[in-house]
């Protein structure tokens, strides 16, 4: 089963309020907050298009650029151990660190 949703190139989240009966979700990956919700899997998906939609006029109508999604850059956390191994990894073979970051996730993600 498929938790997300793509329109657009905007990634929505699907979730269910078994209290409410309802199915909901919002954008992922921008920091604004567009969320939509539907009584049902249709009017879930119509309401997130219709949410889509809106925060795109909005941000013409504001002459503001949209927030995009996962535009390629983000910070990661890990001990400095491991940052050092990578770093030093990446001078023997020549390569930027952040090309073993990519290497890296591309394998994992395989």
């Amino acid at each position: 089963m498929n938790n997300t949703m793509i329109y657009k190139g905007y990634i929505g989240s699907v979730e269910f309020s078994e209290e409410d009966c309802l199915f909901y979700g919002s954008l992922q990956g921008i920091k604004s907050l567009v969320d939509y919700d539907g009584a049902t899997a249709k009017e879930l998906i119509e309401d997130f298009h219709n949410a889509v939609d809106n925060y795109l006029e909005v941000c013409t109508a504001e002459g503001i650029e949209p927030e995009r999604p996962y535009k390629g850059s983000f910070n990661i956390r890990i001990s400095p151990d491991l940052h050092k191994k990578a770093a030093i990894y990446a001078i023997n073979h020549n390569v930027s660190l952040n090309s073993v970051v990519e290497q890296a996730l591309q394998k994992a993600l395989v």
